[in-house]
């Protein structure tokens, strides 16, 4: 009788083991999930973070709040993202500039500290002026620079962001020398083309397109090797008179800290798919000229390891390759 019953208590703690994470990931989320944007409201990355957790309710259970931490070129918010709880309450949203902290020397934050939930988008650099800028087109400006070292600014939102490398690799190329002046995000970017206080801006092209379509800015070219669906008159950098076959490219992606258990990563994984695909941010992001870029997280993964690749003869081609033993 009591080796049958021990027989009886030995298959319960089994079946209660192997239940115990269903059961967990059945209550999982109970309550409402933080998304941690590194960036100020209102620039490219704030505004992908609110339109791809509008409807998340309907696919994750549970409304996803984003919260915006700024400051260190987004080490902050992608910091506070890596370091949260990890009980799949908390996500942020990691970008470009992720790739580039260890092999500059800032942080020895990457995307290995994260469990990577997928890829969301990549945008090309847009090259822009003010409306009412002297220079008309990309090879004027670029010539006046060129005579004028130095005397040119071109704000930007952080040294050996996307933006920065993108038209400083094709200053170095074509032995130009610009004043570079960095911002903290897109926003007090466009803020400081307006008012003057810059005399050009390097941002995503997607960033720009309030202001563009209200005749604020010039936009003189799209650091890509195509014209963008909703800019056909702005040339390539090609046609602009400077090729570019291996343009930067900026990436936006989602992650949560390290240790989330398996079974909420799943359903983190399987819910941001579902708002990635929702018809609402598809048509928001095609209407703002944000390009989506689906990728799992292994093709996440995978990504970010040729991107590391890919940065580092750019880093040394601007003197901010100084990588962290």
């Amino acid at each position: 009788m009591l080796k049958k019953t021990g027989l009886i208590i030995v298959a319960v703690t089994l079946m209660l083991a192997f239940l115990a994470p269903n059961l967990q990931a059945a209550g999982f989320p109970a309550k409402d999930i933080t998304l941690i944007c590194p960036w100020s409201a209102g620039g490219g990355t704030d505004t992908i973070s609110r339109a791809l957790v509008k409807n998340a309710k309907k696919y994750v259970g549970v409304n996803v709040n984003v919260v915006n931490k700024t400051g260190g070129m987004g080490a902050v918010g992608m910091g506070a993202a890596s370091t949260a709880r990890p009980d799949g309450y908390t996500v942020g949203m990691i970008t470009f500039q992720l790739s580039t902290y260890r092999a500059m020397g800032l942080a020895k934050l990457s995307y290995r500290d994260y469990n990577l939930i997928q890829l969301v988008n990549q945008s090309p650099a847009a090259i822009s002026v003010g409306a009412d800028s002297k220079w008309k087109d990309l090879k004027q400006l670029m010539e006046y620079a060129k005579k004028n070292p130095g005397i040119v600014t071109v704000g930007h939102s952080g040294a050996g962001g996307g933006w920065h490398l993108a038209i400083a690799s094709i200053a170095t190329t074509n032995d130009i020398k610009f004043n570079y002046v960095p911002f903290d995000g897109a926003a007090p970017t466009r803020t400081a083309l307006i008012g003057g206080h810059i005399d050009c801006a390097t941002t995503g092209i997607d960033e720009m397109l309030q202001l563009y379509k209200a005749g604020k800015v010039r936009i003189l070219a799209v650091n890509n090797l195509t014209r963008h669906d909703l800019f056909p008159e702005v040339p390539t950098i090609a046609e602009a008179g400077f090729p570019n076959p291996s343009p930067i490219l900026d990436w936006r992606g989602l992650a949560a800290p390290k240790g989330v258990p398996e079974k909420h990563m799943q359903i983190l994984v399987k819910g941001f798919k579902k708002c990635f695909e929702d018809p609402e941010f598809v048509k928001l992001a095609n209407e703002l000229g944000l390009p989506l870029t689906y990728a799992d997280p292994k093709g996440f993964e995978k990504f970010l390891k040729g991107m590391e690749e890919t940065l580092e003869p750019a880093l040394k081609s601007v003197g901010l390759y100084k990588p962290l033993k």
